[in-house]
């Protein structure tokens, strides 16, 4: 037991009883330089029985992508075969083992999961990280994301690092499970002390340092070696306060500093090399004529141990000893690591060496590390890349070369989600020789940036316009592609931009094949917004009829599905929704692209909620969630399916969340949120609050598509059912210029029915008749069931008793089918109100179940297996098998078959 650790050491004892159990665990022990997080890992490693695998974050290793990963998983690849194929491929190229395209770093993370799984399927398998604040983000993100989706696979992940305050950039891992650290208690402190001394010491001084070092182990052993006797003895006190590390850091100067001129080099040879290699480290260290003698005087006083591996006695002792040398010592031990280094094996870090190496611009390094960065990319490190672009441009003399590699280096920094770095970029090299495509691509690559950082804000549709208008002349292409970006971001920012981008795609010309999908999609939705649905809809079917075509290249898809899909929605052509979303979350899949499988899933969701499939779409919407938990996205479609089970509480906590991400935003995505707000209102009667609600989105009814015509919805009946028949005629004609042109049955089925609530009597029944006809040819059961919701409360207040019976009848059967609680709640009071005995209402038939085994449920029930189920989730196989034998005791059932039944 550690002297002063006892409850920490019981905690860590008690998380590897749950391990050895067969659950998981993960935590984050977190405390300032010295604390004794290392030496808690040590405890925990002595302590553990199964297979213990280590990793270490190394400062100058933070740019190389999966490089704390690669020493995490190295050793357990053999087992890596077992793996689905995209998750083997991803994270065998992520790791530089073979080529191909960059792969989604969430397809990576799950494939860490399965190989955890898979390893500890024989024996507990403990994971530890040291340093964790220095792991590059790539890896950070991964291991964060296998922390957070661990279930029952015997699996412990513990990871050391400095307080948040200290080091901010703990990629991840600060939403886990921590232990946090603080100094020893007095007595203990004091007695380390004693312990680390031979000789008398003053009691003053003994109460000054525990004070000065806040009961700090590291510093409590190590402080007193750089005081004299004297000091210690005769109560002079120590030195003069100053940062803890710093001070900590000097002491291990003063004993290097002892040390022969060849122990010193080899020990900086050793802090300039990250991974620990000896091999690479002697060999470096024969090229300054170093031989192994060198190491004994670092090992008798503790600072260095050469064996299996190279390691510091403590991360302060290598970054003391790299700092403290001169700018000139770091590039000669640079120098011969570059040498010694494979350039086959390892040409990224011999790159890096290199670069290190130079005292000047060099342009064979810079064109070195220009390889390394294409390298990094295509293992889908962009941050790796950026770094390394960044370096080959300060070694860059030539002007023009120089402006180029600095974009280059910008957009890897955009792609690795850091806008500021990659924006100062741009100004570096916008303020070279750039031609005018470079200029342009500057110009676009500033307004994705803006884009990506305020999705909803109104900026980004300007500045993609700007750039589109730039290109025009330069890559036709790329600048109608560009439009197309500024027309989608003008769609999510709502407001008056959408048409002034449609007039400019107007204006272009148009490139050849003219029946390419996305320029098709581009002139429809411009055509649209300039002369309306009725001129654009040829030219829209035709992009819709090519973005459903088997011949439709993957790529395309995955970058603008997403678009087609809302474009068939706002046509209310529910059946090429339903065909282009299915194929989108397919491809999405499939390819493992898991960064675009929300917005995927967020049309899906949306197809099954309007199709009345409230369950199909809850089943997607775990799958999303546990994508969207690690992006940080949020989902429209969510909210809407959230309005439509009646679950007012999170309606409320969903659009607090979309307005927590957009804060101060007047968007369009504000109209989402009313519109989910009205359905609520109106599902449970409250006809009031709903025309309240609406007043929040007067502002955004102009625009085009379905958020706007929801609105318009769900105001026609709110403003007939509390008197308002003027402003239910006002929406109905607007929503009427869309419904008419698109002239689908789900369109004027809804058309009639709104209109029927502003009808004089003796016409309302046939537009309710005609709303029942058109709605039932179609699969958009929500809408037909408030028909016949709407119509039998019309007939109960003509008194026809008998027909109400029948249309709220099937209107409740038809809600509880689904799960619409609110809406089946409002159908159940009208039958009470004829008379009619209404069944209690169940709309969960596994309570007793949690939200996840419920969705194991589901997809048990569409025939997946357990490692389907498991990527579909992103759990791992073995966490599923664990949830089955819980739900298998809680049904009391036995088998898959049974649960199907």
């Amino acid at each position: 037991m550690l002297r002063g650790r006892r409850s920490e050491c019981e905690v860590l004892d008690r998380l590897l009883e749950a391990v050895g159990a067969g659950e998981s665990r993960a935590l984050v022990i977190r405390g300032e330089s010295g604390v004794g997080k290392t030496a808690l890992l040590e405890y925990l490693v002595g302590r553990a029985s199964g297979r213990v695998v280590r990793a270490a974050g190394v400062q100058s290793e933070m740019e190389l992508a999966f490089a704390g990963l690669h020493q995490l998983c190295a050793p357990m690849l053999g087992r890596a075969e077992s793996l689905p194929g995209h998750q083997r491929d991803a994270l065998r190229t992520a790791l530089g083992l073979r080529a191909g395209p960059a792969p989604d770093r969430l397809l990576v993370g799950l494939a860490v999961l399965g190989l955890f799984a898979e390893v500890a399927r024989k024996q507990p398998l403990v994971c530890v990280v040291d340093d964790a604040q220095w792991l590059d983000r790539a890896s950070a993100q991964a291991l964060a994301f296998v922390a957070r989706r661990l279930g029952a696979e015997s699996v412990a992940m513990v990871f050391a690092a400095r307080t948040p305050g200290e080091i901010p950039n703990l990629t991840g891992l600060t939403d886990l499970p921590g232990l946090d650290l603080a100094g020893l208690p007095d007595d203990d402190a004091r007695a380390l002390l004693r312990s680390a001394l031979r000789g008398p010491m003053d009691e003053q001084v003994v109460a000054r340092i525990v004070a000065e070092t806040r009961g700090n182990p590291l510093a409590l052993l190590e402080l007193p070696h750089g005081s004299t006797p004297t000091e210690l003895v005769g109560g002079s006190g120590m030195k003069a306060a100053r940062a803890l590390p710093g001070r900590i850091e000097e002491s291990y100067l003063q004993r290097v500093a002892q040390l022969p001129s060849g122990t010193r080099q080899l020990l900086l040879v050793a802090a300039a090399e990250p991974i620990g290699d000896p091999v690479l480290v002697w060999r470096a260290a024969a090229r300054l004529g170093i031989g192994a003698e060198a190491a004994s005087p670092a090992a008798a006083v503790g600072l260095l141990e050469i064996g299996a591996q190279v390691r510091f006695r403590h991360p302060l002792v290598r970054s003391a000893v790299y700092r403290a040398a001169s700018p000139e010592e770091r590039r000669i031990a640079h120098r011969v690591l570059a040498d010694v280094t494979d350039a086959e094996a390892d040409p990224d870090r011999r790159a890096w060496n290199r670069a290190q190496a130079a005292p000047r611009p060099d342009e064979d390094v810079a064109a070195e590390l220009e390889c390394s960065a294409g390298r990094a990319r295509a293992r889908g490190g962009p941050a790796a890349a950026a770094a390394f672009l960044e370096r080959a441009v300060e070694l860059t003399l030539e002007p023009a070369r120089r402006a180029e590699r600095a974009l280059a280096a910008a957009r890897d920094k955009h792609h690795a989600a850091l806008p500021d770095a990659a924006l100062g970029l741009i100004s570096l090299a916008e303020a070279g020789p750039l031609d005018e495509l470079q200029r342009a691509r500057a110009s676009l690559l500033r307004a994705q940036i803006a884009f990506a950082v305020n999705r909803r804000g109104c900026g980004a549709p300007a500045l993609l316009l700007t750039a589109a208008e730039q290109l025009e002349a330069l890559d036709l292409r790329l600048a109608r592609a560009t439009c197309l970006e500024a027309l989608s971001a003008a769609m999510f920012a709502g407001g008056g931009g959408v048409r002034e981008v449609a007039e400019f795609a107007r204006s272009m010309p148009r490139p050849s094949p003219a029946e390419d999908a996305a320029d098709l999609l581009l002139e429809g939705l411009a055509v649209r917004s300039t002369d309306g649905p009725g001129s654009a809809m040829p030219i829209v079917e035709r992009a819709l009829a090519a973005f459903r075509s088997p011949d439709l290249p993957d790529e395309v898809g995955l970058r603008w599905f997403w678009l087609a899909c809302r474009t068939a929605r706002d046509l209310w052509d529910h059946e090429t929704w339903d065909v282009l979303a299915t194929r989108h979350v397919r491809l999405a899949r499939d390819a493992g692209a898991l960064t675009a499988l929300p917005l995927a899933l967020s049309m899906r969701i949306s197809v099954h909620t309007f199709a009345g499939e409230l369950a199909a779409a809850s089943s997607l919407l775990d799958e999303a969630e546990a994508v969207t938990a690690v992006t940080g996205c949020h989902l429209d479609g969510a909210l809407l399916l959230t309005a439509w089970q009646g679950r007012e509480a999170a309606v409320h906590q969903r659009i607090e969340a979309m307005g927590d991400a957009h804060p101060g935003e007047e968007t369009a995505g504000l109209t989402v949120g009313v519109w989910a707000r009205m359905v609520i209102h109106n599902g449970r009667g409250r006809h009031q609050d709903a025309m309240a609600a609406a007043s929040h989105a007067e502002v955004h009814l102009s625009e085009e598509g379905m958020s706007a015509c929801g609105v318009l919805i769900e105001l026609v009946e709110a403003a007939a059912r509390t008197g308002a028949p003027e402003r239910a005629s006002d929406a109905l004609r607007r929503l009427t210029e869309t419904t008419r042109s698109c002239g689908t049955d789900w369109a004027l089925g809804i058309e009639a029915r709104s209109r029927a609530l502003v009808t004089e009597h003796d016409s309302a029944e046939r537009h309710y008749r005609e709303a029942i006809e058109r709605l039932g040819r179609t699969r958009v059961r929500g809408e037909l069931a408030r028909a016949h919701l709407l119509y039998g409360e019309w007939l109960r207040r003509d008194h026809r008793r008998v027909d109400a019976r029948e249309q709220l009848g099937t209107a409740y059967e038809m809600f509880t089918t689904m799960g619409a609680e609110a809406f089946a709640e409002r159908a159940a009071r009208e039958l009470r109100a004829i008379g009619e005995p209404v069944p209690g209402l169940a709309f969960d038939t596994t309570a007793q179940l949690t939200t996840q085994e419920t969705q194991i449920v589901r997809l048990v029930c569409e025939d997946l297996t357990n490692s389907q189920i498991a990527a579909r989730l992103f759990l791992s196989p073995r966490t599923v098998e664990w949830h089955l034998t819980k739900i298998f005791g809680k049904l009391n059932i036995t088998s898959r078959k049974h649960l199907r039944g």
